[in-house]
C-alpha cells in the first residue's frame, strides 16, 4: 500500500499564501504523477494541479498564475505555492498520486486525507 500524508493547509486572508505538502511512502517502484485535487461545500472535487514524471504541469484556469506546483522526486513529495489567495479558493485540498509498485506492473491511485484551505477576513 501507499500512504499520503499532507499538510500546510490552514486559515490566511485574502491574498495570502499557503504552501501545502504532500509525501508518499510504501510500497513504490516509480510514481509517474502527482497533485492536487480540491473540494468546496456541494461541489464536486476538481483538479487543481498536476505535475507528471517529465515535469510537465497542467493547472486549472482559476489558480493559473497564482499557485506553482513542484515535486522532489528523492522524497516522493509534491508542494502547492498557494499565492494571492481569494475566498473561492476555500477548499479541502487532497493530494494524489499515481504510482508503480513493480517495474513492470499497473499504475495505482492513491489520494491524501486532505487538508483544509480557509481564505477568510
Amino acid at each position: 500500500q501507499v500512504q499520503l500524508v499532507e499538510s500546510g493547509g490552514g486559515l490566511v486572508q485574502p491574498g495570502g499564501s499557503l504552501r501545502l505538502s504532500c509525501a508518499a511512502s510504501g510500497s513504490i517502484f516509480s510514481v509517474n504523477a502527482m497533485g492536487w485535487y480540491r473540494q468546496a461545500p456541494e461541489k464536486q472535487r476538481a483538479l487543481v494541479a498536476i505535475i507528471r514524471s517529465d515535469n510537465s504541469t497542467d493547472y486549472a484556469d482559476s489558480v493559473k498564475g497564482r499557485f506553482t506546483i513542484s515535486r522532489d522526486n528523492a522524497k516522493n513529495a509534491v508542494y502547492l505555492q498557494t499565492n494571492s489567495l481569494k475566498p473561492e479558493d476555500t477548499a479541502v485540498y487532497y493530494c494524489y498520486c499515481i504510482v508503480r509498485r513493480t517495474y513492470s506492473g499497473p499504475t495505482f491511485q492513491y489520494w491524501g486525507q486532505g487538508t483544509q484551505v480557509t481564505v477568510s477576513s
